[in-house]
Order: C-alpha cells, then structure tokens, then sequence
C-alpha cells in the first residue's frame, strides 16, 4: 500500500492529468540538458500527465501526436516483423521527439532542443520506466454502449 491506501501494484491505473505524474515530469525535463517538454499518455492519445512548460491545449496536441508515431511505429514492426517497438525517435530540424513505452498502454513523450544528447535523453526516459512504469499503466476506454451491455462468454 502506499500513502493513499492504493495498492502498489501493476493494477494501479493514473488518472489523467494526475499531479502525481506531473512533478517527474518536470524532474525529468529539467535534469536533461535539451529537454523542453514531457508527457505521459494513453495508447490511444489522452494526457495522463504533463510538464510545467505545457499548457493543456498543447499537452493533449503533443500526446495525439505521440499517439500517432508510436501507432506508426507499431504498425512498421508489425508489417515487416521487427517485432515489437521500444522506442519511437523523430528528427526534426530544430529538436526531436522521443516517445518510449510505458507501462501497460502508456507512454512517455519529450520534445527536446536540437543540442539534446539523444543518447542521454533515451537512457534518462528508459531510467524513468523502469522505475515507475507499473504505475504509468493506463486501462483502455469503455464506450458507454459497451459498458452497458452485458458481458457474454
């Protein structure tokens, strides 16, 4: 148990937009030389979590985004058996975007300047989902017409 009474466990589910995320967020971008902003989200694209230097207009855009090149980084490894995707790195002309896989159905996203040392930026995030990544996990969405209906075997 922790100090809310919540189990520690693989079970646990974050909130979205959870303060509880948001403060290793902020350690992680302001540890990394280069780092500039930070999300936790949902596989399929919700915010579970934000860095100071995001508003939330922005935190929700940077998470579809995130969303949508681990979608397509999953489909690559699918297609042409490489197997499953670890980390998702894009290259841009003024800085990068690092998405890696976090917990079950979650995942980290940073943007970072053009003079991040993407070696230490990929380490520092893989650091971060060993350590905390059974509490990163994020249940899929139920539509109301599927939670309402009964299950069947």
């Amino acid at each position: 148990m922790n100090t809310d009474g919540l189990p520690m466990n693989e079970d646990l589910v974050v909130k979205p937009h959870g303060a509880g995320l948001d403060w290793l967020l902020d350690d992680l971008v302001k540890r990394l030389s280069g780092a500039e902003k930070a999300v936790v989200l949902s596989a399929d694209g919700l915010t579970l979590g934000r860095s100071s230097g995001l508003d939330r207009e922005g935190a929700e855009h940077l998470s579809a985004m995130a969303s949508a090149f681990r979608s397509l980084a999953r489909g690559v490894g699918s297609q042409f058996d490489k197997g499953v995707v670890h980390q998702t790195v894009v290259e841009m002309e003024r800085g990068y975007l690092v998405v890696t896989e976090a917990g079950v159905g979650a995942c980290l996203a940073l943007l970072a300047g053009v003079n991040a040392d993407l070696g230490m930026v990929a380490y520092q995030m893989n650091v971060i989902v060993q350590q905390v990544g059974s509490n990163l996990s994020a249940s899929p969405r139920v539509h109301h017409s599927e939670a309402s209906s009964p299950l069947t075997p």
